[in-house]
């Protein structure tokens, strides 16, 4: 850990979690805060589901407190809290990140929130060099990150999107609010073992991966041979599946970038960057 200082100037950011001894953010973030110069530190805020209305309630009275990245099982719950909720975090219904305002008179304070995972996403696979603009893409998986990859997705000019899912009811329902939002980009519910064939693209968006022995996702041997694989787990780094896809020679895409970039754009929303 950074050697930070902390005085009465000092303003403070939390991350929200139940559990919480397995979170990154402090880690990540206050290393950058060091590295800034900025007199700032984030800490972890343990709460457990049936105490966050009353912890958010004790945040907004804390005016030191300027914002919180927000992950499992919150992210639902505090979107209805919050007074305003951005486009990314209307579309799922769900945020990762809150800041609060307190306008131009240090009044009431206002609990804003939006969602960064689909951003986050895209602008990891853009740093990677792979442009979303005409493309197929098949998805895998329609929870939580997924929700917001897909509308991500349609957003970055995505020719089209196939969403898989176990339950089938629940990809069709994503893709039938990504195709309202996004018009341009026309988008279908599959069963989970869809067949991956025609696609520019594959996102696994599932925990399959996060264990040894899990099933791949997808048929890897169905994947058109210029078929780009990408993933959203983070450890391992390389999973069952992006190993496959290198073996038969595909372009692959790991699960941290999409990390790396929401951090950066979580820091800008809660009004602390943590990039140079």
């Amino acid at each position: 850990m950074p050697n930070l200082t902390i005085t009465g100037k000092t303003t403070v950011y939390g991350i929200l979690a139940h559990p919480i001894d397995h979170v990154r953010a402090p880690s990540v973030f206050n290393p950058a805060y060091e590295r800034l110069g900025l007199d700032a530190v984030m800490v972890p805020f343990h709460v457990l589901p049936e105490d966050l209305e009353a912890a958010v309630a004790g945040m907004l009275a804390m005016r030191s407190l300027r914002g919180l990245t927000v992950t499992v099982p919150h992210k639902v719950t505090i979107a209805a809290l919050c007074d305003e909720v951005g486009p990314g975090g209307r579309r799922v219904g769900a945020v990762n990140a809150v800041r609060f305002d307190e306008g131009d008179g240090g009044g009431v304070r206002r609990m804003i929130g939006d969602n960064f995972d689909g951003q986050g996403y895209v602008a990891g696979m853009r740093a990677g060099g792979f442009d979303f603009a005409g493309k197929r893409v098949l998805q895998l998986g329609a929870g939580g990150a997924g929700m917001a990859i897909a509308f991500a997705v349609a957003e970055a000019g995505a020719a089209s999107l196939s969403v898989a899912n176990r339950t089938v009811e629940r990809a069709a329902d994503l893709a039938q609010r990504v195709q309202v939002a996004f018009p341009g980009c026309p988008a279908r519910g599959l069963p989970a073992d869809a067949d991956p064939a025609g696609y520019d693209l594959v996102i696994n968006a599932t925990s399959l991966g996060l264990h040894d022995g899990d099933p791949l996702p997808v048929d890897i041997d169905r994947l058109d041979r210029s078929a780009v694989v990408s993933e959203i787990i983070m450890k391992p780094e390389e999973t069952a599946l992006l190993r496959a896809a290198k073996a038969r020679g595909h372009e692959v895409h790991y699960g941290k970038p999409m990390l790396d970039e929401q951090i950066k754009l979580i820091g800008a929303f809660i009004g602390c960057p943590v990039s140079d």
